[in-house]
């Protein structure tokens, strides 16, 4: 598996996660947002979707034993990644509404990328140490801003892909344990963080649409604890 790159906190990675319960000097300048990314892979079960989650470890200083998706921010190294397929047109136009074309792409990339480091799942094609993407199979769903009060911030894109897109067995890296399937209900019975909470709810509006209707549909940003806005 991948070598995780170094990081700055080792409980900081993870967007809605570590850092968003951090606090500051009421007097320090607002932190810039880190670009982050965070996969919601999903299947469909007999009783209904199963989504692809873990719990923080309890040794973490912020937010620990809390059920978050796989994710982390953008590395420079994800500028360069591989892929075997680009974004579909859709979610490249998303995600270039507060991000250049090249910033994007490095999204998608930091999303199969940590998906890799975290779980041993594959979205793309394993090669090396590393994988080359399957861009293809991402859609977006939202995207969430961490409180400005916040002495690390992330401005995360929350992103999509079916089970069917992903390969491997899943072989937890220790960021994330208790990684499996979990029903909504179930997950929540675990304790899932705050913000992975209103994306979940997200998730499952964007699911209950047509496939039709989910270009049209209003597109969704979280800013601060309790701001949902609807973006222009």
């Amino acid at each position: 598996m991948t070598k995780p790159p170094h990081r700055e906190d080792p409980t900081a990675d993870n967007p809605g996660g570590a850092d968003a319960e951090g606090k500051r000097s009421p007097r320090a300048r607002a932190a810039r947002p880190r670009d982050a990314a965070s996969l919601i892979v999903w299947r469909q079960s007999s009783t209904g979707p199963e989504l692809l989650m873990g719990k923080r470890h309890p040794g973490h200083r912020f937010m620990p034993d809390v059920m978050v998706f796989p994710g982390g921010r953008v590395d420079p190294d994800d500028h360069r990644g591989a892929a075997i397929s680009e974004l579909r047109e859709a979610p490249r136009s998303l995600l270039e509404r507060r991000a250049t074309p090249a910033r994007a792409r490095a999204l998608g990339i930091a999303a199969a990328r940590e998906l890799f480091e975290e779980t041993g799942l594959v979205l793309g094609e394993k090669r090396g140490d590393g994988v080359a993407a399957a861009l293809g199979d991402l859609d977006y769903l939202c995207r969430a801003i961490t409180p400005s009060g916040r002495p690390i911030r992330f401005h995360a894109r929350f992103l999509i892909a079916p089970a069917e897109a992903v390969h491997g067995s899943i072989q937890g890296s220790g960021e994330l344990e208790k990684l499996g399937w979990y029903s909504p209900e179930a997950a929540h019975a675990n304790n899932v963080a705050t913000i992975t909470a209103r994306v979940m709810l997200e998730f499952l509006h964007w699911l209950a649409l047509p496939a039709a209707a989910r270009a049209k549909r209003d597109l969704i940003v979280f800013r601060g604890m309790d701001d949902r806005r609807v973006e222009a």
